[in-house]
């Protein structure tokens, strides 16, 4: 069995906020509600006000301050009950859209218009919403029944934001391929892992022809095929990538890694891109007899300046205790587990994550571009501010 969520329609096009309307009026007139953010309600109000005037569209926003949680959606939900919301819309990064897309769930699966204003992850696609803590921990997440009406991604506005979202939303879906690959080294040679593998590869290939010229078109605020290209992969083909599932359960090691972080609360300041990034490290030291692949993704990741150590997350004191506390909090089924072809469990990823300090030592980061593609390396490893 393989089953496939995928949005009905995407659309990426500079200046797409400016006619919001022709998309959303075939749906909804009365009643829309719009789950957004302060910042992203401030860099899209005035275009949504117009085209939503033109065509009559009765709308209202409704603000995200914290994090997706259940009870946030369930607040949400609950008003748009009581007011008989016809339509959401999300307009901004992933938790804004998990929530509008939880939201829409739980109102009896009601029609859902995606719009990201950020390039970070895919979640404008993707078949689920993420769920967490109040305090920001990873819980879980909520499968959607019904995927989206339209993902609308305004590349003029994703050109506009900090090249840092890009930088994280290329290498979250740059994961894809490298958390997929092992599984089918282990002989998973199921249809879904096989298309998903496909889509995850295809993004990777984008970003080896396109990446370091979309980053530059994004540093100059320039819309640009590259940067077009690279943006589709990191939220279409990324989310396609996430949309193919069959009855086995597989979980990417670097989100487990990623995962578990989210309850550090002094990582917080991280992307989710990043400290995904910072996973697949923790993954490539797991996976051994793969150096020749590790120096080509340290090479990756370093240009799209990912944290390759705890250190450069900023990780000084207490770095044994932070280990371990970060190993115990990966969860990965024994089950799963075995489907890949390295060790995995606790003592085994402590001993990974020991293992990524040799990369704060003098000359690594050098020795790591030299051994690989140094067309990629046009930047420095560290936190991104």
């Amino acid at each position: 069995m393989i089953a496939v969520k995928a949005p009905q329609n995407y659309l990426n096009e500079a200046g797409l906020i400016n006619r919001l309307g022709d998309y959303v009026a075939p749906i909804a007139r009365d009643r829309v509600m719009i789950i957004t953010s302060p910042r992203a309600w401030q860099a899209t109000q005035e275009s949504v006000a117009q085209s939503f005037s033109a065509h009559g569209i009765h709308y209202e926003p409704s603000f995200l301050s914290g994090e997706c949680t259940r009870a946030t959606i369930a607040a949400f939900s609950a008003r748009a009950v009581d007011t008989g919301v016809q339509l959401i819309i999300g307009i901004g990064g992933g938790k804004v859209l998990d929530t509008a897309k939880g939201v829409a769930e739980s109102c009896g699966q009601l029609p859902l218009i995606t719009v990201p204003t950020v390039a970070a992850t895919c979640a404008a696609w993707s078949p689920i919403s993420v769920l967490y803590t109040e305090a920001g921990g990873h819980l879980n997440s909520m499968p959607l029944q019904r995927t989206p009406e339209w993902v609308l991604v305004d590349s003029e506005i994703l050109v506009q934001t900090p090249v840092r979202y890009l930088k994280s939303g290329i290498v979250d879906a740059l994961a894809k391929w490298y958390e997929f690959e092992p599984y089918l080294r282990g002989e998973d040679d199921s249809l879904s892992l096989a298309l998903k593998a496909q889509a995850a590869k295809l993004a990777v290939v984008v970003f080896e022809q396109w990446a370091a010229q979309a980053i530059a078109d994004n540093q100059d605020h320039q819309v640009t095929p590259a940067f077009i290209r690279v943006v589709d992969a990191v939220i279409a083909l990324a989310g396609m990538a996430n949309s193919m599932r069959d009855d086995v359960a597989r979980i990417g090691v670097a989100h487990a890694v990623h995962n578990s972080m989210t309850y550090h609360p002094d990582l917080h300041g991280f992307l989710h891109g990043e400290l995904v990034g910072f996973g697949l490290v923790v993954q490539s030291f797991l996976d051994e007899g793969h150096t020749q692949d590790q120096e080509h993704l340290l090479a990756l990741l370093t240009s799209f300046s990912t944290p390759l150590t705890l250190r450069q997350l900023g990780v000084i004191d207490s770095l044994e205790q932070k280990i371990q506390h970060i190993a115990l909090g990966v969860k990965i089924s024994p089950a799963i587990a075995a489907r890949l072809p390295f060790a995995l469990n606790t003592a085994r990823i402590e001993q990974a994550l020991r293992q990524t300090a040799a990369l704060d030592h003098p000359g690594s980061a050098q020795k790591i571009i030299t051994a690989a593609d140094t067309r990629w390396c046009n930047t420095t490893p560290g936190v991104v501010s």
